[in-house]
């Protein structure tokens, strides 16, 4: 049996987005309790699980749009490297396993996992043929996984984090529909939902993203309850490493037209990786 398939299937790249799941504790200051870590790296496990049982699913119900896609048509049930019954037991396995683990570790996580798998059969089924509906289901996936890793810590979630994550989440999702009006307008075929996308309208939503995420950013470092949270006055010294990072993704969306994958982006590029690690080794000498 050849393992590539199935690891292709698993999406382990996009793994990459369950890092929020940390985000309570480490905004908490409490991401060095031992206990806590355990239990917020095993959630993060459990949610790699489950997250990968979507994409399979996702990918089973589109393998016939996906063979007509440039790109798409390589994933292993589009290209039929291996049985839709093989990668559907493989997806009620990981959702299981997955599932159990939050059931150890925490009923209040167990529902937003619940909730999550909900929400993306919807998404797959009809709700991503909805254009901004699409984007709207994207963005509350990624609250949804800062709500998890609040839930392990039982950790109050602020207006901020869910915030300034649900409209990162916009900006990047509007990114990635821009790629498939690229390829829509070369002829390929592409979701449904693009129909109600065009470039002046995504380029013209991806300024207003980024205006309202980066002002939203500049409140929080000010604000007079986040100072006093982290008894630091200099956080707005991390807004400089938050505007070099919106820039960059924009010259990549704008100028160099290769936002289709914002984890394959992340991966490569050493320039928003530099930008990233900056920002996050600066937060942490400021308030740790």
């Amino acid at each position: 049996m050849k393992l590539r398939p199935y690891i292709s299937l698993l999406r382990p790249q996009q793994y990459l987005k369950n890092g929020l799941i940390f985000f309570p504790a480490f905004f908490a200051l409490r991401i060095t309790e031992g206990p806590l870590l355990l239990h917020t790296s095993l959630a993060f496990l459990a949610f790699c699980l489950i997250a990968s049982g979507v994409y399979i699913f996702n990918d089973w119900a589109d393998r016939e749009e996906d063979r007509r896609h440039p790109v798409k048509r390589l994933r292993p049930l589009a290209a039929g490297s291996l049985p839709a019954a093989h990668a559907l037991a493989l997806m009620a396995l990981l959702w299981l396993v997955g599932l159990l683990l939050f059931a150890l570790l925490s009923s209040h996580g167990l529902l937003l996992a619940l909730a999550y798998i909900g929400l993306n059969l919807a998404y797959s089924l009809f709700l991503k043929k909805m254009a901004i509906i699409d984007l709207t289901i994207i963005a509350l996936g990624f609250v949804l996984r800062i709500a998890v890793g609040a839930a392990i810590g039982q950790i109050p979630l602020s207006m901020w984090i869910i915030l300034m994550t649900f409209l990162g989440a916009l900006f990047l999702g509007l990114a990635k529909r821009r790629d498939d009006v690229l390829l829509a307008s070369e002829g390929n075929q592409v979701r449904q939902a693009i129909q109600g996308y065009n470039l002046p309208f995504i380029n013209g939503a991806m300024m207003v993203m980024a205006s309202v995420l980066i002002v939203s950013y500049i409140s929080y470092t000010i604000s007079p309850e986040v100072i006093h949270r982290f008894g630091s006055q200099y956080l707005y010294l991390t807004v400089f490493f938050v505007l070099l990072g919106i820039l960059r993704y924009m010259q990549i969306t704008l100028v160099e037209q290769q936002s289709g994958h914002p984890t394959q982006v992340l991966l490569h590029d050493r320039f928003l990786q530099l930008t990233i690690l900056g920002w996050l080794l600066t937060f942490v000498v400021l308030i740790y």
